[in-house]
């Protein structure tokens, strides 16, 4: 007899063949490569930037403050300057508490308001003499055109450092409400004409002594 060139498994069942573990992996990569490439969204460098946070502009920022709130709230909140001054002699804390914001264990701002006599202006402040405070109080308005200082930021009490980004944004904030002031106010303001006129006036200033006044204005009017 003659033998079977192939020879069959029991029962007369060929074999399955086994596939490589290796070839079943390769597959598996390529399928997951496939899966990814379609579920992947490539976006353009522009829209990358957009949608990520968006830098803060001070210019901006001044603009849509300034007048619409900070102004009307330091006028609003504004305190007669003899009766701030008689109070913080009195007792510089309660008058602090009562009438002034304050940032941490910074300084008391207070928006004030008062009457008196323009006098000379001397590196960008304005003398004035204001009736009814002690003989040794310096009132002064910054009049420009450097204008220094945080009193309009701070003066208001609903502007803070977690409003921003970090200690430069919360800078340039101030910088940019002085900014808004001087193109608002002190632009078409001749303060030189107002030498020994009597003014009315509205600002805010961080405390530094009780006899030294430096006040940042966010009005100067002439009294007729």
């Amino acid at each position: 007899m003659s033998t079977p060139a192939v020879s069959r498994a029991r029962g007369g069942k060929t074999p399955r063949r086994r596939i490589p573990a290796r070839w079943i992996a390769v597959a598996l990569a390529v399928a997951l490569l496939a899966a990814i490439g379609f579920s992947t969204r490539y976006r353009s460098t522009e829209s990358v930037a957009a949608s990520g946070p968006r830098r803060f502009d001070p210019a901006a920022y001044g603009e849509r403050t300034y007048e619409n709130k900070v102004v009307p709230t330091i006028v609003r909140k504004a305190v007669d300057l003899p009766v701030l001054v008689r109070a913080m002699h009195t007792d510089m804390e309660e008058a602090g508490k009562r009438y002034g914001v304050r940032q941490g264990n910074g300084p008391y701002t207070f928006a004030v308001k008062g009457t008196g006599t323009a006098g000379t202006v001397r590196s960008g402040l304005m003398h004035v003499t204001v009736p009814g405070l002690p003989p040794d109080t310096r009132v002064s308005l910054q009049v420009g055109p450097v204008i220094n200082g945080t009193a309009l930021r701070d003066a208001v009490g609903f502007i803070g450092f977690g409003q921003f980004f970090d200690q430069v944004e919360y800078a340039d904030a101030a910088t940019a409400l002085n900014d808004q002031m001087r193109e608002k106010l002190l632009k078409n303001l001749d303060v030189s004409r107002l030498q020994d006129k009597k003014i009315s006036f509205v600002g805010a200033f961080s405390f530094l002594t009780p006899s030294v006044v430096t006040i940042t204005p966010v009005s100067i009017k002439e009294i007729p």
